[in-house]
C-alpha cells in the first residue's frame, strides 16, 4: 500500500488537524502509511494587514489546492470555514469528520460573559462577523483588530493588548488550551461562522482511491449541518469582509435540522437574525434549508445591508486607485 500524503498549513492548529485526520485514516485502514506535507499560504505569509482587506476567498487554501491539483499531495486538510463555498475545478470534499463545538469563546481575566465586561473594555478580534455582533450586543465596548495564529493572539492578550479576545472555541480545545476559555458564546445568539469547528478533507474529484479512503472518516450529521450553513453563505455571496454567520444543528425529531443565520452591518447597528427548520436527511434537503434561510434573511433586511457593504467596498477600491 503506497504512502498517502496530506497537505496542511504549518500552524500548530493546522498541524493538529492534519494529524487528527491522519490518525483517523490509519485507524480505519490498517497498514496505511500517511505523511503530512506543510504548505505556506498567502494568509500565513502576509501578517501586517487585516484579513478583511486581503480578498474574499482562498486566503488560506489556494496554495494547498494548487499542490493537490498538481499531484504533489493526495489530499488536503482545511478548516471548513476557510474553504470557498464553490469548489475549485477538479476538486471535491471527500470527508467532513465529526465536528467540534462551533461556538466562539471569550478569553478574558475580567469577565466570564460578554455582558459582564465593563463599559469601555477593549476586545480584539480578526473577524468582521465577531466585531459586528460584539458591537450589536455591546456598543459601549472598544473593538480592535488582531492577526496571527492562536498562540500569537493569546500572547498579545497576556501582554496586555486588551481586556478580552474572541476566538473559536474549537481551536482552543484542539490545542489543549481549553482552560483559557472564560466563557462560551451561545451560537444560537452569537452566531458562529459557517462551517466553524469542522474540518474538510479535500481530494481530486477523479481520485477514486482517495475517495474510498476518506469516505470512511466522513460524519454524515456534520456534513449535512455544515452543508446547510454553506448553502446559506453561497446565496448571500459573503466573503471574509462581510459579517455573515450560520449555525445548524439536529434537534427534536429525527433528521430535523434547525439553522440560524445572521447578516449584520459592519458597525453592528443593524443585524438580521432568522431561523428555519425542517427535514435534512440528504445533502439536497440540507442545502435547500440553507437557501430558504438565506432568502428569508434577505427579505428581512439582509439585502439592504449587503448592498450597503458592497457599495462601501467599491468606493474604497476607487479611493485606493
Amino acid at each position: 500500500m503506497r504512502t498517502f500524503s496530506i497537505g496542511s498549513r504549518g500552524s500548530a492548529l493546522a498541524l493538529w488537524q492534519a494529524e487528527h485526520v491522519r490518525e483517523a485514516l490509519q485507524k480505519r485502514h490498517t497498514g496505511l502509511q500517511v505523511q503530512i506535507v506543510t504548505i505556506r499560504t498567502r494568509g500565513d505569509r502576509v501578517q501586517g494587514v487585516p484579513l478583511s482587506s486581503m480578498g474574499d476567498t482562498g486566503i488560506f487554501t489556494k496554495e494547498i489546492e494548487k499542490a493537490l491539483l498538481d499531484g504533489a499531495i493526495d489530499a488536503a486538510v482545511h478548516s471548513l470555514k476557510d474553504l470557498p463555498t464553490r469548489a475549485a475545478d477538479g476538486l471535491s470534499i471527500a470527508a467532513i469528520p465529526e465536528r467540534e463545538d462551533p461556538a466562539d469563546a471569550l478569553v478574558s481575566n475580567a469577565a466570564a460573559a460578554l455582558e459582564d465586561l465593563p463599559s469601555g473594555a477593549s476586545v480584539l478580534t480578526g473577524s468582521p462577523r465577531r466585531r459586528a455582533m460584539l458591537l450589536h450586543e455591546r456598543p459601549d465596548l472598544v473593538v480592535g483588530d488582531i492577526r496571527g495564529n492562536v498562540e500569537t493572539r493569546l500572547r498579545k492578550f497576556d501582554e496586555g493588548a486588551a481586556d478580552a479576545i474572541l476566538l473559536a472555541r474549537a481551536g482552543l480545545v484542539r490545542l489543549g488550551l481549553g482552560s483559557r476559555i472564560a466563557g462560551r458564546l451561545d451560537p444560537e445568539l452569537f452566531v458562529s461562522a459557517c462551517g466553524q469547528g469542522a474540518l474538510a478533507v479535500e481530494i481530486r474529484a477523479a481520485d477514486d482511491y482517495a475517495a474510498s479512503l476518506c469516505r470512511a472518516i466522513d460524519h454524515a450529521p456534520s456534513r449535512l449541518a455544515t452543508g446547510a450553513e454553506r448553502a446559506f453563505l453561497a446565496v448571500l455571496e459573503g466573503g471574509c469582509r462581510i459579517p455573515i454567520g450560520a449555525y445548524a444543528r439536529f434537534a427534536g425529531a429525527e433528521e430535523n435540522l434547525k439553522i440560524t443565520g445572521v447578516v449584520a452591518s459592519l458597525d453592528g447597528r443593524r443585524l438580521v437574525r432568522r431561523a428555519v427548520s425542517g427535514p435534512a436527511g440528504t445533502e439536497g434537503q440540507a442545502a435547500d434549508l440553507g437557501r430558504r434561510l438565506a432568502q428569508t434573511a434577505l427579505e428581512a433586511g439582509g439585502q439592504e445591508i449587503l448592498d450597503e457593504i458592497r457599495a462601501q467596498a467599491a468606493a474604497q477600491r476607487e479611493d485606493d486607485r
